[in-house]
């Protein structure tokens, strides 16, 4: 099926293939190397500013088509990170939306994607999707107290249907694609492997933050003619000194733009 079908019918579409196993295997071992020179790298935002790989990873000819096919050729990086589940741990992430909390415009002009390094099965927390959730528009949400809820604010959606949910497997190297009010979750890595991947959402040019704030955003095909934007560099290398020092003020635009959000 045509990714713009499925992703019309169920609000996310999959799988699409990416990388070769042992394009994500190289990937991974880069991941895994900057983490030993780093430290944990988890849920760091614009991580593609920081790490070249990432760069490649957001980048990549398969992700940006998929991307194209939903929100059109001119297409701006918003946001991306890894999101990695432990052996054996308990993090997971609880029944949402995206956009609830983005404070974002233009809705259609936003999608996100998710790019398995490892394989993402439903033992070791691969994403679960309500087939056809995002024609409901935006729902309620209650925030939670969990540590080990990996949202920031633990939101819960209130008043899906949660009885056809769909395991969103994914073999390394291939990605799915996701509207922003499809709703999702996942569930502990219940296994002895880790669960690594990459997420990255993109937005068309003339989506711009509901609040006024510039948005931290980098050019990824097409043309740019909107000023609502801060645009970033990516990443010249492995977290070189350059590199680190861009991330650094990147990451922290992000951070004040999302408490600024949700104070």
């Amino acid at each position: 099926m045509a990714i713009m079908e499925q992703y019309r019918r169920d609000g996310y579409a999959a799988p699409i293939g990416v990388l070769s196993r042992f394009e994500a295997a190289k990937y991974r071992a880069k991941l895994e190397a900057a983490e030993q020179a780093l430290g944990p790298l988890h849920f760091k935002p614009s991580i593609y500013t920081l790490l070249r790989s990432a760069y490649e990873l957001a980048s990549h000819p398969a992700i940006l088509d998929a991307v194209e096919a939903v929100i059109g050729p001119d297409i701006m990086l918003y946001d991306a990170t890894f999101i990695i589940k432990e052996p054996n741990t308990a993090a997971h992430v609880s029944w949402h939306q995206d956009l609830t909390y983005w404070g974002l415009s233009h809705s259609q002009k936003v999608t996100s994607t998710w790019l398995a390094i490892s394989n993402a099965t439903a033992e070791n927390g691969c994403m679960q999707m309500i087939p056809g959730s995002h024609r409901t528009g935006q729902l309620k949400h209650e925030n939670t107290d969990d540590p080990d809820n990996v949202l920031y604010l633990g939101q819960m959606v209130q008043g899906a249907d949660l009885s056809t949910a769909k395991h969103c497997t994914l073999m390394a190297g291939e990605a799915s694609i996701h509207h922003g009010w499809t709703v999702h979750s996942s569930l502990p890595n219940k296994t002895d492997e880790r669960r690594i991947g990459f997420n990255a959402q993109y937005i068309a040019p003339e989506v711009y933050n509901t609040s006024g704030i510039k948005i931290p955003a980098m050019l990824m095909r097409g043309d740019c003619e909107h000023d609502h934007f801060i645009m970033e560099e990516p990443a010249v290398g492995e977290a070189d000194p350059v590199s680190r020092a861009r991330h650094e003020a990147y990451a922290r635009t992000m951070v004040e733009l999302y408490h600024s959000q949700h104070a």
